[in-house]
């Protein structure tokens, strides 16, 4: 009886002391500790700072099952979904992906001034869209999303030396076999781009061959980069894109007007992008200093780990590539089918549409992603469903509203943004009808980013795979079924298939854990959809009279579509909070922490 009441009283003391310790790390911004069975919730410990203690070997973890992590003796970190903290690193990659995204915007709207949505320029944007759907393919965003759950399941094994010398194998394997991919294509240009594009054969094959070298460029780019976002540097790839913007609008404002012919001047538009690229891969790599290890001259093609990154790459390069090759199909179908100008309306609308998307549903997927890949790599399901389902519920809050405001707004938005030199009056309203076309599809295609990347945590690629199959056949029979409606219902198939594609990712993602809150997920879509309704008819209420009374000029336009967008804000946020929708918390718990900090 005595021995029970000291051990009582031992744990008690022991309890306290480790409160008296969370209080002190908590002041100071730092992970907390929790005991077996705790339920307070604590911040999330990267695994290169504070590594798990009593952490079950590499064999012993690959025997424990999906499912809650078992507990372990002692005083161990744990990790939930840090709404704060993902509140903080979601902003600032939202704050550096909107610049870069702004830059983008700009690059088109240089590029529009110069060349239009009529003629050659379709030839580009063909000429583009084949090494970008092969970058897709084999590099960047699908290299790093098969490459970042094997090394960040490295690094909380302890397992750092390895770790490195895998990336560093994959660096080289993937430029020196993506740079015999682009030698190859650039042989055979003459004889795969002519069936793509109905007319300028020529150019179209001497752009496709100047620009197919991004693919490799951007296949070792996916390796920094996935190597940076493991150890939660968002920030520096984000502001990557915003050298690439700025060498490009260089290259367009002082390269082009010194050259003549529209031919001479594409190919210095594609050489500028050349060049913005290869200043991409470079800035990144000074960061990778300072780190656990550093990228050697070495190749361990022998590696099970290299091994796995190959093997994951198949369904997530199906997974995410289809989504490219959906992209190039509407170009071929729309050059063909619809109109010659197809391929670069269709692109004009899409620039405008990657601004919310990019800078909501893109930051969201990229900061959760590592988090989610360290949530599996632990076992730990509840805080993986947690933090999926947050994500979600995130991406709709912030993309419901701008689809509606943009699809209401897309017309005054195209003709500001757009309508000057070889833009003319007459392209604008066929532009805007295919970002009002798009917009439908814009929250579900964020959402469907999201579950792809927490598939892709849970190392089970090949279920976004199927999807992404499925999606690609949905889109071929829309696209040829729409195409009568005009080049707008090219980007509609697009949306529509992005419904389709987003319902089936839940549903499966619901049968692999169980659960996923849907009653939650659909009461708070309703909530974000009733606020965004309001937000929408404010800001055409606000933006018609004032555009019947400013006219048409640049001057008119701004002073009659930023008041629309500022009301449409502040009415969007006051509906929110009148409503009670709880992804409101997040904007106000980060905004208390600026204000701390």
């Amino acid at each position: 009886m005595l021995r029970a009441v000291d051990d009582e009283q031992r744990a008690r003391e022991r309890a306290a002391r480790l409160e008296a310790r969370n209080v002190r790390r908590r002041a100071e911004g730092r992970s907390t500790y929790a005991w077996p069975g705790a339920t307070d919730e604590t911040v999330v410990i990267a695994p290169h700072q504070q590594p798990l203690r009593n952490e079950p070997s590499g064999s012993e973890s690959a025997k424990l099952p999906l499912g809650e992590p078992e507990p372990r003796a002692g005083e161990v970190p744990t990790e939930r979904a840090p709404r704060r903290g993902l509140a903080l690193s979601t902003a600032i990659f939202s704050f550096a992906t909107g610049i870069s995204r702004v830059l983008g915007l700009f690059r088109e709207v240089v590029a529009a001034n110069y060349f239009g949505t009529k003629g050659p320029i379709n030839a580009f944007q063909m000429a583009f869209l084949v090494p970008n759907t092969i970058r897709a393919l084999v590099a960047d965003a699908a290299l790093s999303s098969a490459f970042v759950p094997v090394f960040s399941d490295l690094i909380e094994k302890g397992e750092r030396k390895r770790a490195w010398r895998v990336a560093s194998s994959l660096f080289w394997l993937t430029l020196l076999g993506l740079g015999g991919v682009t030698a190859l294509f650039i042989l055979l240009a003459p004889w795969i781009m002519p069936p793509l594009y109905p007319d300028y054969h020529p150019l179209l094959i001497g752009l496709s061959q100047l620009l197919f070298p991004l693919v490799a460029l951007l296949g070792v780019s996916g390796i920094v980069v996935g190597i940076l976002n493991t150890y939660d540097e968002f920030s520096v790839p984000a502001l990557t894109p915003v050298a690439w913007n700025l060498v490009i609008i260089a290259g367009l404002v002082f390269g082009v007007p010194h050259v003549h012919g529209t031919d001479h001047k594409l190919y210095v538009y594609a050489g500028a992008i050349l060049a913005g690229t290869v200043v991409q891969v470079l800035l990144p790599i000074p960061w990778l200093r300072g780190r656990d290890g550093r990228l050697q001259m070495v190749i361990d093609w022998r590696d099970p780990a290299v091994k796995q990154v190959f093997k994951l790459m198949l369904p997530v390069t199906l997974g995410l590539g289809l989504i490219n090759i959906n992209a190039l199909i509407d170009g071929v179908i729309g050059g063909w089918l619809v109109s010659k100008n197809a391929p670069a309306t269709i692109d004009k609308a899409f620039r405008i549409y990657m601004l919310p998307q990019g800078v909501f549903s893109v930051a969201v997927a990229t900061v959760l992603f590592p988090s989610l890949a360290r949530f599996a790599s632990r076992r730990d399901m509840t805080g993986f469903r947690e933090t999926t389902t947050f994500g979600v519920r995130q991406i709709a809050f912030l993309l419901v509203p701008a689809s509606i405001v943009t699809a209401v707004l897309a017309e005054p938005l195209t003709r500001l943004i757009y309508q000057r030199g070889a833009f003319t009056p007459d392209q604008t309203p066929i532009v805007a009808a295919c970002l009002a076309a798009l917009t439908l599809g814009l929250t579900f295609n964020g959402t469907m980013l999201m579950l792809n990347r927490a598939f892709f945590s849970l190392q089970e690629n090949w279920i976004p795979t199927w999807v992404a199959l499925g999606n690609l056949f949905f889109n071929v029979v829309l696209d040829l079924a729409f195409s009568p409606l005009g080049i707008w219902g090219i980007p509609l198939a697009t949306s529509v298939v992005n419904i389709a594609g987003t319902a089936a990712l839940l549903i499966l993602f619901r049968r692999r854990l169980g659960k996923i809150q849907f009653a939650e997920i659909w009461k708070s879509f309703v909530r974000v959809f009733v606020a965004a309704a309001v937000a929408g008819a404010v800001a055409f209420a606000v933006w018609k009279p004032l555009d019947s009374a400013a006219g048409r000029s640049l001057g008119g336009q701004l002073v009659s579509l930023v008041p629309a967008l500022a009301a449409a804000v502040g009415a969007y946020l006051f509906a929110a909070r009148a409503l009670r929708v709880r992804e409101m918390q997040t904007l106000l718990s980060l905004r208390g922490r600026l204000r701390r900090g």
